[in-house]
Parts: structure tokens; sequence; C-alpha cells
């Protein structure tokens, strides 16, 4: 886990949690962002991703493990006596979901982007029906960095990345499935505290319909929703980065009002 400290007084600090296949490197420009901005940032990279992918050739970790990394993060947050955000961006959305009931950290504020709750981009048939098997088998998800962002200063920076990896197991992939399928059939609504879901027009990756229907299940006395005209998957990526930013900068400062601290 590392920590990103606010040069100034900070206002608060924020949980970021990335998507699949990723790691943190790819969020320096969003961790500068928001750390100029007087904010502490915490961040790792989920297990098996990042500096975890040379010890392994697929995901077949545990999502629970995802779950106790998040709770890590948040610990680590903690510390700082500070005003607390979550940030997730397309699997990290999605596991934030899940686990927003269950933690035991009080958080300000929820920011979730593109999560993955209905995949468009699937593995093909094929690795589909291995999915089904009992025994392990490698599946390769294929998910393209020019399928993520139009940023070519992006695209150019990360096109050739080592640690950037799609290949899961079959187990990996039913894992994922059972916990989309509950988080939508799920009855009991999340905390009632602010969210900020932002999807992206032309998205090739979820469907940003099936999110809008999960927002709208939920007992929110506080939320927005914005979609990026014609942005893809990675918002934080995207050529309208500043805007985006901006716009996600401006709900922090919101909630913070609405709690009483000065921004």
């Amino acid at each position: 886990m590392w920590k990103w400290e606010a040069d100034e007084k900070p206002k608060a600090v924020i949980v970021i949690v990335h998507s699949a296949y990723e790691h943190h490197r790819r969020y320096a420009w969003l961790i500068e962002k928001f750390r100029s901005s007087n904010c502490h940032i915490v961040m790792g990279d989920l297990p098996g991703h990042g500096d975890h992918t040379s010890k392994r050739d697929i995901h077949n970790e545990s999502f629970d493990q995802y779950k106790d990394y998040i709770t890590h993060a948040l610990q680590v947050a903690v510390a700082y006596n500070l005003p607390i955000f979550i940030l997730g961006h397309g699997l990290g959305a999605t596991l934030l979901m899940k686990v927003m009931n269950k933690l035991q950290i009080e958080y300000a504020g929820v920011i979730l982007t593109s999560p993955w709750l209905q995949l468009k981009k699937l593995p093909s048939k094929w690795t589909k029906a291995l999915a089904k098997l009992s025994v392990q088998q490698k599946i390769h998800h294929d998910i393209q960095l020019k399928e993520l962002t139009r940023n070519y200063e992006v695209y150019k920076q990360f096109v050739d990345d080592p640690a950037y990896d799609t290949l899961i197991s079959n187990h990996w992939y039913k894992e994922l499935q059972l916990m989309m399928k509950s988080i939508m059939q799920a009855t009991e609504s999340v905390p009632n505290v602010p969210v900020l879901l932002m999807t992206a027009e032309r998205d090739k990756i979820t469907e940003n319909n099936v999110a809008v229907g999960w927002l709208k299940k939920q007992e929110l006395t506080e939320f927005q929703y914005k979609q990026w005209k014609n942005c893809f998957h990675d918002l934080y990526q995207e050529p309208e980065r500043e805007e985006i930013f901006a716009y996600s900068h401006s709900f922090i400062n919101n909630v913070l009002r609405s709690i009483g601290y000065i921004v």
C-alpha cells in the first residue's frame, strides 16, 4: 500500500481501487491531481496485479483477497483522521458496491466510474465454454488499451506495459460473474452516503444502463449520475480528464461542506 500526501493542509483522504488487469501506476495523473488539491491518497495494487504480476501467469486470486485489500486500504486511510472518500473504477467500482455494506470504517462519500455489472467485452465463446469446466483453464479476456481510452498519450505510455495482463482462470471468471449477479439481485441498499456514479457514452467494456439501474435501486438521499459524452471506459485517462476530475473534485467539496468542513 502506498500513500501520497498533500503539501498543504489536507481536507480529505481518497482511497482508490483500480480495475482488473491494471495497476496503480496508471493512476499517476489522477493521484497528483488529488494531491495538489489538498487530498491525501491511499492506493496500492489489487492482489495479483501490478508488482505482483510476475509471481503468477494468470489471474486466479480469490475475490476475498480483493475485499481484504479494500479493508486494509481503509485502515491505512483512517489513521489520518480526515473524511474518507472511496473511489473505484471498473472492477474496482464493482468491488466497492459489493463491500460497502460490510465496511466497518466510516466514509464520507463514494465515486464509482464505469462499474462492471454486465460486460459488453466478453471472452470468446470458446473461452466462455472453458469457464464452465471444473479443471482450471486459461481464458484470454483480451481487453486492449485502444478499447479503454482515446487518449493517444496514454496509449503510447502503456501500450507495451508488461504489468497489464488479461489472462484469467475459468474459476476467476466464474467468481466475477457471480459477484456481478449478486450485486444486481441484492435487495438491501448500500449505506446512505453521497454517491457519484459516472459512465462513458462510448464504453466498449461494460453496459452503462445496468449501472444506472443499480443506482436507481439504492435508497440514497444524495447521489449524482453523469454520462460523459464520447468518452471510452477509462474516464480518468480520457482527453476530457481535466473536466472529469473537476466534476469529481466538486462532488468531494460539496460533501465536505455538507458535513461542516471549510474547503
